[in-house]
């Protein structure tokens, strides 16, 4: 049986073939390459969601914990307000009394120096009866 088929023919046949495996080996190489790569990128992706999750969450963390510092700070701040009206009050109280204290002593001070000069005068008066009362005598 002959076939119209030559020998270079068979040959060039066999060639072509070849280098279709050839090719359909380098192609499986590079698409086994590929999906290696591709599960690498995929297992690093994976890796860098859960970091940046991670990253997010303690970020929200120290939010949280910002904002609770926060309203103490406020709460105290608040506080110090308050404390500091009320200490304001106290002082224009002490202030009042002082003043009222000082306006007494200025009083007290003018009945002293009355009654100074009243017992002045009665000494006087007094030593002018004994007086009297020795000449008389």
């Amino acid at each position: 049986m002959t076939s119209g088929v030559t020998v270079d023919e068979f040959q060039a046949l066999e060639q072509k073939v070849l280098r279709a495996v050839e090719i359909i080996k380098t192609e499986r190489e590079a698409r086994a390459t590929a999906e290696a790569e591709v599960a690498s990128l995929r297992q690093q992706l994976t890796e860098q969601q859960q970091t940046a999750a991670s990253q997010v969450a303690e970020a929200q963390s120290r939010t949280d914990a910002a904002q609770a510092q926060l309203a103490a700070l406020q709460s105290q701040v608040v506080a110090a307000e308050s404390n500091a009206q009320s200490i304001q009050s106290q002082a224009e109280a002490a202030r009042t009394q002082v003043e009222t204290v000082q306006r007494e002593k200025a009083v007290a001070d003018s009945q002293i120096a009355t009654l100074s000069e009243e017992r002045e005068a009665v000494r006087q008066r007094v030593e002018r009866m004994l007086h009297q009362m020795d000449e008389l005598l």
